[in-house]
């Protein structure tokens, strides 16, 4: 009956004052509680699409300037991506200066500029404490939360929010956002449903884990609104071999390697750190932070990828050590002498690789047969095919162009009053803690922006 009233309603009606921000005992629910279906307000100040990091800080930011602020998530709760970061622990920043993370995001960093001066890492870690959530800084200068359990993050908004009177919507899926003639945004939900508000604050996230509601509804949104989509691919994404051995090695990880690949005339060469082996080919911080570079070069041919075990050393000085210890171990096969300086799994490949028995004796083995050896141990040698599919990757390439925001205030350029924040724009890092700071600095400056045009 309600709606039926409501929808014969024409929009040139609608109040230019829009409704108060709800208090306790109304309409308004407990953010991150289930939602009755649509018991809510038709009319916002600021509308917040996507329960996300940059969504919820968006709306948190919105309600502490202005009143009637609304958030919909088409989960069942809140933060669902945001809960699987960092393996369920969640980076949620990174010490590492400005100039770091402007170089983390390329010739995009750019972009971020004014949006780190606005909200950075000292503000993003006090912003948790004086919640009552203390961090804690580990190795690469990532943040984590004392508690390593992502839901202590989600449960800082979760109340934030609701003391803020944030009125939370969960399994609500918007369908479209439409600009009216007279600025009022319309919001359309995929049930038939519609509310107005005067902006709204698109923060969908990507196309990457669509378990987690990463499905592109926002990229989608974007393009109807007349903004230009940068081609979307996997970000921080595994990647498949050639060689079939590597399913004997799923689970291994290697530490303090590096990591060499060739395309043609192309050499990209990573740090010193991890990589995982999985039963399609390798992961692992290495290759994930490598990997948006690894993939322009699969577009043209396969890619070799060079292991190196032993990276303190140079080729010349390992054959002089193993020359050294191969004369003090004498009678201990080879096979027993890799053993004690690899993974037992990965002893076997050594060995295929360098094409040396390993029942031969350390006292055995011929200057050849060494220099062979120091080869496998420096560059042994795989096959990189393809990237996996974007739905494991994690974080988006691409999305909304950059181009058409303005980086000072987060608004479209496209469509007055309709802002945009986090993974659905074309930004992406490396792994460390970077990307979910540019979602949480993008939402705040989004949420700030958007609820002071309604108070201008």
């Amino acid at each position: 009956m309600f709606w039926t009233l409501f929808l014969t309603i024409s929009v040139k009606s609608l109040p230019t004052r829009l409704a108060a921000k709800p208090r306790a005992g109304r309409q308004a629910a407990q953010a991150g509680s289930p939602s009755p279906p649509f018991q809510f307000m038709n009319h916002y100040n600021v509308i917040v699409i996507g329960a996300g990091p940059s969504g919820m800080m968006a709306a948190l930011r919105a309600a502490e300037i202005t009143d009637s602020v609304a958030l919909f998530e088409k989960n069942a709760s809140l933060g669902r991506k945001l809960g699987l970061t960092g393996k369920g622990r969640c980076n949620i920043t990174n010490v590492s200066g400005l100039d770091v993370f402007l170089e983390k995001f390329g010739k995009k960093g750019l972009f971020l500029r004014n949006v780190f001066n606005k909200f950075f890492v000292d503000d993003l870690i006090r912003f948790f404490k004086d919640r009552g959530l203390e961090v804690k800084t580990e190795r690469q200068g990532r943040v984590f939360p004392a508690t390593d359990r992502s839901i202590s993050v989600i449960d800082v908004f979760k109340k934030a929010m609701a003391k803020a009177g944030v009125d939370v919507r969960l399994s609500s899926s918007v369908h479209s956002v439409k600009v009216l003639e007279d600025g009022i945004k319309r919001v359309c939900f995929t049930d038939g449903k519609e509310v107005f508000a005067k902006t709204v604050i698109i923060a969908t996230g990507g196309v990457s884990y669509p378990q987690t509601g990463s499905t592109g509804d926002g990229l989608r949104i974007a393009c109807e609104l007349g903004h230009r989509i940068e081609e979307a691919s996997g970000g921080l994404v595994p990647l498949e071999t050639q060689e079939f051995f590597v399913r004997d090695m799923q689970g291994l990880t290697l530490k303090n390697i590096r990591i060499t690949f060739f395309a043609g005339n192309k050499k990209i060469e990573s740090s010193i750190g991890e990589l995982l082996f999985t039963h399609f080919g390798v992961s692992g911080p290495l290759i994930l932070d490598i990997s948006s570079d690894i993939c322009k070069l699969l577009k043209k041919s396969k890619v070799r990828m060079l292991i190196d075990l032993k990276p303190g050393l140079e080729p010349g000085q390992l054959n002089i050590k193993m020359q050294r210890e191969f004369q003090v171990s004498g009678s201990l096969m080879i096979k027993n002498y890799l053993a004690d300086i690899l993974p037992n799994r990965l002893v076997a490949v050594v060995l295929r690789s360098s094409k040396v028995s390993g029942e031969k004796k350390c006292h055995q083995i011929t200057a050849p047969e060494r220099s062979s050896l120091v080869s496998a141990l420096k560059a042994l040698e795989l096959t990189i095919t393809r990237p996996r599919p974007i739905v494991e990757a994690m974080v988006t390439e691409g999305g909304v162009s950059l181009n058409e925001i303005n980086p000072q205030t987060m608004e479209s350029r496209k469509a007055k009053g309709v802002y945009f924040c986090g993974e659905v724009l074309d930004l992406a890092a490396a792994s460390g803690g970077f990307n979910l700071q540019a979602a949480f600095s993008t939402g705040y400056l989004a949420g700030e922006s958007a609820a002071s045009k309604v108070c201008d």
